[in-house]
């Protein structure tokens, strides 16, 4: 005898489910336009096409909706840690870190990483209530400082930093607006733009030793 099938969903749930997908998209994308103070639902409303009210039934604030926003983001990054251990099961913790700040760079170019305020009370408040985005923030964390350690075990970081410091510094990134004003320049390309500022974040902006020039009389004994 076989298993029942698993039930399909109802399509009110279907349209529902497609309709709340759009109006995240929606809020993810003018966030990264506009930032959360500039944001209004009635904008969100107005570019997915729906009624404001419409909109309530899904979300009741302008805070759930940009928790809404930073719970897929979370939910994205999650996934790209995954699928880097996955990848390259044996990568070094620092090179981890800079794939996945790099990852980070490339959604916010991409118009795909919310640009929130650092202090707001409604929305801070809003966010720390948020189950979901509390547990995605604290597991994206836990990942990430287990790298961090990591590296500077291996002598890869400065052993010295504080742990939280590194990793407050590479979710900082995720927003840097230097990447902006780099492209908005014309000069470079979104590639070339990430990593100039990947450069800066994990190699500083000290110009590095020249390597001395061995004499020829060196050259000719080291190659035997």
């Amino acid at each position: 005898m076989s298993a029942n099938p698993t039930p399909r969903p109802r399509f009110r749930e279907q349209l529902l489910r497609v309709r709340e997908d759009a109006i995240v998209s929606s809020v993810n994308r003018l966030l990264a336009e506009r930032g959360y103070d500039q944001m209004t639902v009635d904008q969100v409303a107005a570019d997915v096409g729906i009624a404001k009210a419409s909109l309530y039934k899904h979300f009741a604030s302008k805070e759930a909706l940009a928790a809404a926003a930073m719970v897929r983001v979370l939910d994205q990054a999650l996934a790209e840690v995954a699928d880097l251990a996955e990848r390259q099961p044996a990568i070094a913790p620092l090179q981890a870190l800079r794939a996945i700040t790099g990852w980070a760079m490339q959604q916010q170019l991409a118009g795909c990483m919310p640009s929130l305020p650092a202090q707001n009370s409604a929305l801070r408040s809003a966010l720390l209530g948020h189950k979901g985005y509390v547990d995605r923030v604290m597991t994206l964390s836990d990942r990430l400082g287990a790298w961090i350690t990591a590296a500077q075990a291996d002598g890869s970081l400065d052993p010295d930093l504080p742990p939280e410091l590194v990793l407050y510094t590479l979710y900082a990134r995720a927003c840097d607006p230097v990447l902006g004003l780099l492209r908005a320049g014309g000069t470079y390309s979104a590639d070339e733009s990430v990593q100039w500022v990947l450069r800066t974040c994990f190699e500083g902006l000290q110009a590095k030793p020249a390597t001395p020039q061995r004499s020829a009389r060196e050259q000719l004994v080291a190659t035997g």
